[in-house]
C-alpha cells in the first residue's frame, strides 16, 4: 500500500514529532544542569546520576520498545510515547528534589527510548524505496530541530531563579500536541500484513529465521550494534548535555555560552538538512565516511585548541564536530538500522540499536562530570577522537550501501 504524497508527509511528520521531543528532552538539560547542581547542592557523582537518569530510561525504553511496537502496533505505541513525554515535562517542572527530578527525567527517557524504536520503523515501513532515506531522516531532523528549539527556549528564559523549571516544563506544550495528533496516524501496512501472516501460521520471509538471535541475522545485528556504539563513542551526547559548560571551559561568560549553544543548534539543523538532501543521492555509507572524516579532524583540533588555550578555536571545533555528526552519523543511524532487518524482526533490530545507543550514552553522561573534574578537556577529546578513527575505518571497509532498495530486497 502506497500513500499519496500529502498523506505520506503528514504521517511521517506526526510520527517524527517523537524525534522533536527526543531532541528537546536531550538538549534542554544543557541550559539547566548547572543551576540544578547549585540548587540541590550536588557533588559530581550525584550530579552525573541526575544528568544520566533520563538516559537510563532510554535504555529501558529502547530495550522493550521493539517488543511493544511489534505486539501492539506502531500507532498505539507512538500514542503512549506522547503521554509519557507530557507526564515527564510537567513532573520535571514541579520536582521538589534530585530524586523526584531523576524519576521524572527517567519517564521522559522511557519515551525517548521507545520513540527511537517506533518512529523510524514506522516511517521506514510507510515510505517508498526511492525516498525512504529522506523520509526516515525526517525523524533525525526533528531530533535536531527539537534540540535547536530547546536551546533558544533556554536562551529566552535565561538564568533567573527557578529558570530550570521553566526550561524543562516548556516541553509539555509540544508533548500535548504530539499526543493529540497520534490518533490521526494510520497503522503501518507492513505491520498489518505481518500480523495476518502470523495468524495464518506462516512466515512472511521464508528464507529468514523467525528467531532474532540466530546465525542468519548475525550481520544486521552486528551492524546495528556498531553504528549505535560509534555514534555515542564520538562523545556527541556528552557534548550536547554539557555544551554550555564546555563553552565556559573555553573561556566564554555564562550568557555568551548560552548564545553560542543556541547558534550551534542552528548549525546542527543546517547540517541535518544537508544530510537529508544527500542521503538518497550519495548513500548511507558515503555520509558516514564524510561525517567520520569531520569527526576525526574536529575532535583532535578541539583537543589541540584546549591544550594551547585557544578558546575561540575550541568553540569553532565543537561546532564543526556537531555539524559533522548531523551530516553523517546523526542522519544515517536511525535510517540504516530501520533498513537492514526483515519486517518480522525490524522493531527488535531497531530496539537493539537503540538499546546499544542509549546504554553507551548513559554511561558516558554519568562518567563525564567526574572525568571533567579530574582531567583537562584536551585528553577527553583525544579519547573520543581515537574511537572515531576506528569508526572511519569501519565505515570505509565494512558498512554496506542500502540506498534505492526496497526493504524486502535488502539482505546482508
Amino acid at each position: 500500500m502506497e500513500f499519496d504524497k500529502k498523506k505520506l508527509y503528514f504521517l511521517a511528520i506526526v510520527a517524527a514529532m517523537g524525534g522533536f521531543l527526543f531532541g528537546y528532552d536531550t538538549a534542554v538539560i544543557s541550559g539547566a544542569e548547572q543551576q540544578i547542581q547549585q540548587v540541590f547542592g550536588l557533588n559530581p557523582m550525584t550530579h552525573g546520576w541526575v544528568m544520566s537518569s533520563a538516559l537510563w530510561g532510554t535504555v529501558i525504553g529502547a530495550l522493550f520498545g521493539g517488543r511493544i511496537t511489534d505486539r501492539y502496533g506502531r500507532k498505539p505505541t507512538l500514542s503512549v510515547i506522547g503521554m509519557l513525554y507530557l507526564i515527564s515535562a510537567v513532573w520535571s517542572a514541579l520536582a521538589s528534589g534530585p530524586i523526584t527530578l531523576g524519576i521524572a527525567r527517567f519517564i521522559g527517557g522511557l519515551a525517548v527510548g521507545c520513540s527511537s524504536t517506533a518512529a523510524p520503523v514506522y516511517i521506514a515501513e510507510i515510505s517508498p524505496a526511492k525516498s525512504r532515506g529522506l523520509m526516515t531522516a525526517i525523524f533525525q531532523f526533528d531530533v535536531i530541530f527539537g534540540m535547536c528549539v530547546s536551546q533558544f527556549v533556554n536562551l529566552a528564559i535565561g538564568n533567573g531563579e527557578g529558570a530550570w523549571r521553566w526550561m524543562l516544563g516548556a516541553e509539555a506544550v509540544p508533548a500535548l500536541l504530539f499526543a493529540c495528533l497520534c490518533p490521526f496516524l494510520v497503522e503501518s501496512p507492513r505491520w498489518i500484513e505481518e500480523c495476518k501472516a502470523r495468524k495464518a501460521g506462516r512466515n512472511v520471509i521464508k528464507e529468514n529465521s523467525p528467531r532474532f538471535w540466530c546465525k542468519e541475522n548475525c550481520r544486521p545485528i552486528l551492524l546495528a550494534i556498531a553504528v549505535a556504539f560509534f555514534n555515542q563513542l564520538s562523545g556527541v551526547n556528552a557534548i550536547i548535555y554539557f555544551m554550555k559548560r564546555i563553552y565556559m571551559m573555553a573561556g566564554f561568560t555564562d550568557q555568551v555560552a548560552l548564545t553560542l549553544v543556541a547558534m550551534t543548534g542552528v548549525m546542527n539543523a543546517l547540517g541535518t538538512m544537508l544530510g537529508m538532501w544527500l542521503i538518497d543521492k550519495v548513500g548511507r555509507k558515503s555520509l558516514l565516511i564524510i561525517g567520520g572524516t569531520g569527526y576525526v579532524i574536529s575532535l583532535f583540533s578541539c583537543a589541540i585548541a584546549f591544550a594551547t588555550g585557544h578558546g575561540v578555536l575550541a568553540a569553532i571545533c565543537v561546532v564543526l564536530f556537531l555539524f559533522s555528526h548531523t551530516v553523517g552519523q546523526g542522519t544515517v543511524i536511525w535510517v540504516i538500522i530501520a533498513e537492514v532487518f526483515p519486517t518480522h524482526i525490524r522493531a527488535q533490530g531497531q530496539s537493539l540499536g537503540g538499546f546499544t545507543h542509549w546504554t553507551c550514552s548513559a554511561l558516558i553522561t554519568l562518567i563525564f562530570p567526574i572525568a571533567a573534574a579530574k582531567f583537562a578537556p584536551a585528553p577527553i577529546f583525544v579519547f573520543f577522537g581515537a574511537f572515531m578513527i576506528l569508526h572511519l575505518l569501519w565505515a570505509i571497509f565494512i558498512v554496506p550501501e542500502t540506498k534505492g532498495k526496497q526493504l524486502e530486497e535488502i539482505k546482508l
